[in-house]
């Protein structure tokens, strides 16, 4: 669902489902300030957010059974349903150990029930012998009796002592009011995301009364035919649906509708955008001829991948056009995708125009400018640098000579995109790392140009993009790929290997080391911890044990520039042996040497950033070995280690990367600006994603602004939730 508080209208005054569902959380009863704050935790502060607060699970269960009730269930086997018992503990002790426990017994005049909870020593502290309790789980019969694992619970007051319908105020204070399970006859429970202080069921309460306000005046942005033809519910009774099912077919429809309003909402937005570039974003035409082709690949000292062809063949009829490029050129670590760029940049250059590549740090942006620099010697392009740490004077000899056309091409890093910084007649612009870099930060650089013409905007991501996910944070970039590695490029080995046995690790390293190569260890620290290696202590460590006589330096974040790159230039020309860092190695570290890399905890590092380091290596013409040493905690921590250990390939990489941590965290769409989903899951509903395009990009090519009046709601729910992201402006 939309922003719900973003209606059509002049005013909050004159339209009544604005200004319902603009209105604070606290005008619900019984919510007061502590409760306000738990649920600006879960993200929730207005009525709107609460309608999209939707549940992650449902659950069938019978209410308030007795447990000699609950033990023929279990003994007729009908353990699937979720069954709650009330009860007084009689019994209760917290077992230590590798998997430590809470076992409790709990009682009423019928029998017993033992309860058992992992991992979880709080429960022992809140729960005692005496107390009235009511527990939801799963029954499963053992010797003797009848058991429930991991049940959810809640402490009983006296009245409560009883299967209870909803009180008119469910949404008092935390603990107080309400029953864990909600008693008017519906067998399908919403389970909610939820937090300390404010549990599942008072969620369902304060929906419940959120329902009840904003029902009666909630619009619907989807015309009624639009609807009918895509079998979609209506907003009202869609919200209906997902909060207070009457069966699973209910629920599946009301989440469905709620999904496919986030995807046609945002991909609306990228339509929006696509056509206002196409009608304004003017750019010099600068055809890639036979002749430039020719004289640019004549320098290079390799043949191009079929893959780097087609990008630079996608590129050239880019250029070509007086409509501005807006592509993005994605390829896994070390496919080649600089020289495909600077190909584009020396299109520019042939046609009197200039180049500038921009990169996310001072090391990416320095080797970017030394591959360069050995591509075009002896030429007659000039090439110049430009970063935070070359100096107050070069820096104002380089931004003079930028805006004078005496450089034909500049490398630097976000010094680019100050308000100082001007291009004589800027053709091309290529940005390194696009996930790192926001909307404003690219409109900046479009804006750098001279001559009142857009540049033609080239962005690079080593991280490559599952495809569902192109769709929505890069959905207004055309997409260029390369999927094959340059030849002579060996695939990197991946070892996963427990903590207990880095010693057999340490001494290969050693053993290679003792062959002349090189290799980096990446820890999780700068400080000093108790539970974490840090730079400083693992290199001592590794300096008086197993590395014992081997040349190591550390480089980390909290270094300044020059000092990482006097380290860094060391280890290219081997002056050292090994190197110890944090993740500021993740990029822009290109030592042909180096053929092994240890990664410490591994298990604590993102997917993309685990096969990014792993890139480190392997650059050369000896193999390279990545080892993952790790004692991985957590299902998520053992399917990451599971994922990166099965492919090289940097897209499955990101695929499993989607799966297991979700869009928002994979690729950073806070960053980009867009709008995090509530509903919609992109490894769930990638059918629903490409229907919401296709029809999103045709409601554009009929109505390019929405402005017919029956879409001024649309319009504005678009605006409110993605104009920002996307420039479109006028933002309701």
């Amino acid at each position: 669902m939309s922003d719900a508080s973003s209606q059509t209208g002049p005013s909050a005054a004159t339209d009544p489902a604005r200004e319902v569902l603009g209105r604070s959380v606290t005008t619900l009863p019984g919510v007061g300030d502590r409760r306000a704050e738990a649920l600006g935790r879960l993200g929730i502060r207005r009525i709107a957010d609460l309608l999209v607060h939707v549940p992650f699970r449902y659950e069938r269960h019978r209410d308030a059974e007795t447990i000699e009730a609950a033990a023929r269930l279990a003994a007729a086997g009908s353990g699937r349903e979720q069954v709650s018992v009330v009860g007084e503990v009689a019994a209760l002790r917290h077992a230590p150990g590798r998997r430590p426990r809470v076992e409790a017994t709990l009682e009423d005049e019928t029998g017993r029930l033992s309860l058992s909870w992992f991992n979880a020593a709080w429960i022992a502290r809140q729960l005692h012998p005496g107390a009235r309790i009511r527990c939801v789980g799963r029954l499963e019969p053992v010797p003797g009796g009848i058991r429930m694992t991991n049940p959810r619970w809640e402490r009983l007051r006296e009245e409560e002592d009883r299967p209870l319908t909803p009180p008119p105020d469910a949404g008092g204070a935390a603990g107080d009011g309400g029953s864990l399970i909600d008693t008017d006859g519906a067998e399908l429970v919403p389970v909610y995301p939820a937090t300390d202080g404010l549990p599942s069921r008072a969620i369902a309460g304060l929906v419940r009364a959120a329902l009840a306000v904003a029902g009666d005046v909630l619009q619907d942005h989807l015309p009624e035919a639009y609807r009918r033809e895509r079998d979609l519910p209506d907003l009202a009774e869609a919200l209906r649906f997902v909060h207070a099912p009457a069966d699973e077919a209910e629920a599946a429809a009301g989440r469905r509708r709620l999904a496919f309003d986030e995807l046609l909402l945002l991909q609306l937005a990228v339509a929006m955008k696509r056509a206002r570039r196409t009608r304004e974003d003017r750019a010099p035409a600068m055809p890639r001829t036979e002749a430039i082709a020719a004289r640019i690949e004549a320098r290079l000292p390799f043949a191009y991948t079929p893959d780097q062809r087609a990008a630079v063949e996608e590129i050239g009829r880019d250029l070509g056009r007086e409509l501005a490029m807006n592509r993005l050129l994605q390829g896994d670590v070390g496919a080649g995708k600089t020289v495909v760029a600077l190909d584009a940049m020396l299109v520019a250059v042939a046609h009197g125009r200039q180049g500038a590549m921009v990169a996310p740090t001072e090391l990416l942006a320095e080797q970017h400018h030394a591959s360069m620099a050995r591509l075009l010697e002896d030429s007659d392009v000039r090439l110049g640098l430009l970063t935070g740490s070359i100096g107050a004077a070069a820096r104002r000899e380089r931004l003079a000579a930028m805006a004078a056309g005496e450089l034909d091409l500049l490398v630097g890093t976000h010094a680019l995109l100050t308000d100082h910084a001007r291009f004589h007649r800027l053709g091309v612009a290529v940005i390194d790392e696009q996930h790192r870099f926001g909307v404003e930060q690219r409109a900046a650089l479009r804006a750098c140009s001279g001559d009142g013409l857009n540049p033609h905007v080239l962005v690079m991501t080593a991280t490559p993009i599952p495809r569902t996910l192109a769709l929505t944070v890069y959905g207004d970039l055309d997409i260029s790929t390369i999927r094959g590695l340059p030849p002579g490029r060996l695939p990197v080995a991946t070892r996963v290997m427990p903590r207990s046995r880095a010693g057999e690790v340490w001494a290969h390293l050693a053993d290679r080391v003792r062959r002349g190569e090189q290799g980096f260890v990446v820890v999780p620290a700068i400080d000093p911890s108790p539970d974490l290696p840090d730079v400083d202590g693992c290199r001592a460590q590794l300096a008086a044990g197993p590395l014992a006589g081997t040349r190591i330096d550390i480089v980390h974040g909290r270094m300044s520039a020059a000092e990482r790159d006097e380290v860094m230039q060391r280890f290219r020309r081997g002056e050292s042996d090994v190197l110890v860092a944090t993740t500021v190695i993740e990029v822009g570290v290109d030592v042909p040497n180096a053929t092994m890399i240890v990664i410490e905890h591994a298990d604590r590092y993102g997917l993309a950033q685990l096969h990014q380091l792993r890139g480190r290596v392997g650059r050369g013409e000896k193999p390279g070995l990545c080892v993952l040493l790790g004692d991985p905690t957590t299902d998520e921590g053992i399917r990451r280690l599971e994922a990166i250990r099965g492919t090289t390939d940097g897209f499955e990489v990101a695929e499993a990367d989607l799966a297991i941590r979700g869009p928002g965290e994979v690729f950073g769409t806070r960053q980009s600006g867009i709008a995090p989903f509530r509903v919609a899951d992109l490894a769930r509903d990638a059918a629903l994603l490409r229907t919401a395009r296709r029809d999103a990009f045709a409601w554009i090519d009929r109505s390019p602004e929405l402005r017919s009046p029956e879409e001024s709601l649309l319009r504005r729910r678009v605006l409110k939730r993605h104009g920002a992201a996307f420039g479109l402006g006028d933002v309701g």
